[in-house]
């Protein structure tokens, strides 16, 4: 599928992405080819995990992608409002893992990928990879330089997806200022109500390693545990509340892949 005929299926709108402004408080970013690209190439499985069609992403829309990436580093995110400049960053960085996955596909596992990036570095994530406003910066820069540093939620961490099955979804919609609260709670309820978030069986929690990673992110095991009240269907509510505390943390590295 070719870069115009891709445009053209999901309307005039996706293929311009400049910034839209009247005045600098009001600018924003438009991310409606990003949108499009999750929509046809991002599968809601059975199980609970959004996987993605790689092989054909890469040979039908890698172009369009590679236009949004470039969009994106002609933007001027330090004009936009504080929900925008979030949601900039998350679809960045979002974006750029699904193009450095399409650039070695087939792949079993992101970890697989060595970009190096500085001395004793592996692994895609410290490799600098875009420039934004005349700064380059890594997968790494992006996510703990930026989205952690800055903005101090941890709901961070159900935004951005690692091409892992062991990770929070990739979702199917872009982020947008306007529906930022509304994304990232949603997020964090798929991620903490499905198995590879949370279990606990006779008392005992299994926790998703991400909540051992970025402990400090989500606080000690008070407030991880409130944490994880505020998004739990009443059955796994319930469970949570009598149970002991972390037995162990468990992660899928797996690729997403939906073939």
């Amino acid at each position: 599928m070719s870069r115009r005929h891709f445009l053209a299926g999901v309307g005039a709108g996706a293929a311009v992405f400049c910034i839209l402004a009247a005045r600098p408080a009001r600018a924003q970013v438009r991310h409606d080819a990003w949108t499009a690209l999750l929509e046809t190439y991002v599968v809601e499985s059975p199980d609970g995990i959004n996987r993605v069609r790689y092989a054909r992403f890469k040979e039908e829309a890698g172009a369009v992608l590679d236009d949004y990436l470039a969009s994106l580093q002609a933007s001027r995110v330090s004009a936009l409002g504080r929900a925008e400049q979030f949601a900039f960053w998350a679809n960045l960085y979002n974006a750029l893992t699904v193009r450095v996955i399409l650039d070695h596909y087939p792949v079993a596992s992101i970890r697989d990928i060595n970009l190096g990036g500085g001395f004793f570095a592996r692994g895609p994530w410290k490799k600098e990879l875009v420039n934004v406003e005349g700064r380059s910066l890594s997968l790494d820069d992006i996510e703990h330089g930026i989205l952690r540093r800055d903005f101090g939620d941890p709901r961070v961490h159900y935004a951005l997806n690692c091409a892992s099955i062991g990770c929070p979804n990739l979702q199917r919609q872009a982020f947008s200022g306007d529906r930022l609260e509304a994304m990232l709670d949603e997020g964090a309820r798929a991620y903490v109500n499905h198995p590879r978030g949370l279990t606990v069986d006779g008392g005992r929690i299994t926790a998703s390693r991400i909540y051992d990673w970025f402990a400090e992110d989500f606080g000690d095991g008070t407030a991880i545990r409130r944490h994880w009240l505020a998004y739990a269907e009443s059955g796994l509510a319930s469970q949570l509340r009598e149970a002991d505390g972390v037995a162990g943390y468990a992660y899928d590295w797996g690729l997403n892949d939906a073939g």
